[in-house]
């Protein structure tokens, strides 16, 4: 059986959740850029270190009783 290839760290990462999340809440989701988006729904970008980290971060969306609408990994170098 083949190893898991590694992929560097850290991965930037967009979260889509349903609904408004103000700029406040970014510290709480370690510094992720909060975007509102025009549909409604809020965009969470940034770093991510590890999936430990990326799992962290979506149980602090469940947390909060949030949907979540999209996970996708983004360039590093694209993240604000």
């Amino acid at each position: 059986m083949n190893a898991p290839q590694a992929r560097p760290a850290p991965v930037g990462y967009t979260l889509r959740v349903a609904g408004r999340l103000d700029a406040h809440w970014s510290p709480w989701f370690d510094g992720l850029t909060l975007t509102s988006e025009s549909d409604g729904t809020t965009s969470l970008s940034g770093l991510v270190a590890d999936q430990a980290h990326l799992h962290g971060l979506l149980a602090k969306i469940r947390d909060l009783g949030i949907t979540l609408i999209c996970v996708a990994a983004i360039d590093p170098t694209d993240t604000p």
